[in-house]
């Protein structure tokens, strides 16, 4: 399919092969810029209307759609897009911002063909060759270096000029080299999309398996007798206090995540300012909250790579009762809706964020759980969603990384499709 080739005419730090030409963006496509259609023009049905903020990372947002009346389309039938046009967002924010960066490149989609383009972007069409080469290459983080160069503005709101964007250089193959390489970056990118698409689905089916499961709703084979009971948390952990004085040396502390989001590491490089006396150590599997942001959901499981972290006393920590509660089932349990219902009950306050959750009353909250067997049989059932989640966002990020070095050999020349 492709060979390695010796390339002889320099351009951007490399080299190019030599039946290779080098142009300017701007000399090879048409342009239009978008409408600056105003708030009375919206409707809630007819043509769509695409405005930059209608974008993210992913390429067009579903959602927040406005229209033009459809009596009124033909009269901007010049502002129309169509599939695998590129569109480039003009106004925005500095980059590595991506969801509203300037410079941002979209192919379009078949879905969202025949929309009507509004301001602060402008539609791009090749004159000849292939827009999904030349998309290629505003994916790339030369032309996001390139960008940087051109903003200006304010911290809020930067802007970039045709004049200036049209001065972007591409290494440009004979046109029936540019189709088999998109052809090659389309599939790269077609298979990318499969997999994140999967990822999304898994998601859902394991957010539904913890709905069910969690509360009883559905019960796995075997169970189906076994009665759940409202019971206290005690019934299932145990605090645990393990006390050692203040470092001297530098340290990994652990923090919490608002959310449900988890533990992470902050290393103290300079112990001999932290005011505290006291700290406690943590072990893998067990359950830590942040007294300050429980009301917020900030209560996790340690993970195995927290282990001999160091706590404040604000993170009470607990161990599981042996044969009573199971680290993993809690590991989903306390991402429930009704957990963080229930810790904003226990964190009295007013306005703001200053709400501090009782020790004394966690451990009295009551759930309806299951015992301990059946915990553990959804906890298997709900780790096996959870890793087949995990090894395809692997699966998902090396084909990115696949896709990433096809786009450096393939868009220099570096290697030769077979034509």
């Amino acid at each position: 399919m492709a060979t390695e080739t010796k390339n002889t005419k320099p351009v951007y730090n490399t080299e190019i092969p030599s039946d290779w030409e080098v142009v300017e963006f701007g000399e090879i496509v048409n342009y239009k810029k978008g409408f600056a259609f105003k708030n009375e023009d919206y409707s809630q049905q007819g043509v769509r209307i695409l405005r930059v903020s209608d974008t993210n990372a992913s390429g067009i947002k579903k959602e927040g759609v406005v229209f033009l009346e459809s009596s009124r389309a033909e009269d901007f039938k010049e502002w129309m897009i169509k599939e695998n046009d590129i569109i480039i967002q003009t106004v925005g924010s500095r980059p590595p911002l991506y969801d509203s960066m300037v410079g941002k490149a979209i192919l379009v989609q078949k879905e969202f063909s025949g929309s009507l383009l509004n301001q602060n972007a402008v539609r791009i069409r090749m004159k000849i060759g292939n827009n999904f080469f030349l998309y290629s290459h505003f994916t790339t983080k030369r032309y996001f270096n390139f960008i940087e160069t051109l903003v200006r503005g304010n911290a809020n709101q930067v802007s970039i000029t045709l004049d200036e964007l049209f001065k972007f250089k591409i290494p440009l193959p004979p046109f029936p080299e540019q189709k088999a390489i998109a052809q090659v970056l389309s599939t790269a990118d077609a298979a990318i999309q499969t997999t994140e698409k999967l990822i999304t689905q898994k998601e859902l089916r394991k957010k539904w398996l913890m709905q069910q499961l969690l509360t009883g709703k559905k019960r796995l084979k075997g169970f189906e007798n076994t009665k759940w009971k409202i019971q206290p948390l005690e019934n299932f952990i145990k605090s645990v206090v393990r006390e050692v004085p203040k470092p001297d040396v530098p340290y990994l502390g652990i923090g919490l995540r608002s959310h449900g989001k988890g533990t992470f590491l902050k290393p103290d490089e300079q112990p001999e300012k932290n005011s505290m006396d006291k700290f406690y150590v943590v072990r893998p599997n067990d359950l830590i909250v942040n007294i300050t942001f429980a009301w917020e959901q900030a209560i996790a499981i340690v993970r195995a790579e927290d282990d001999g972290a160091l706590a404040s006393h604000r993170f009470p920590t607990y161990t599981f009762i042996e044969d009573k509660g199971h680290s993993d089932f809690f590991r989903f349990y306390i991402l429930l809706p009704r957990m963080k219902f229930m810790l904003q009950m226990i964190s009295p306050g007013g306005a703001g964020r200053n709400r501090v959750m009782s020790k004394s009353d966690f451990i009295k909250l009551e759930f309806l759980l299951p015992d301990y067997k059946e915990q553990t049989a959804i906890a298997n059932v709900l780790q096996v969603a959870d890793k087949e989640i995990r090894l395809l966002k692997a699966k998902a990020e090396k084909l990115r990384e696949q896709k990433k070095w096809l786009m450096q050999v393939l868009l220099t020349g570096k290697v030769r499709l077979k034509i």
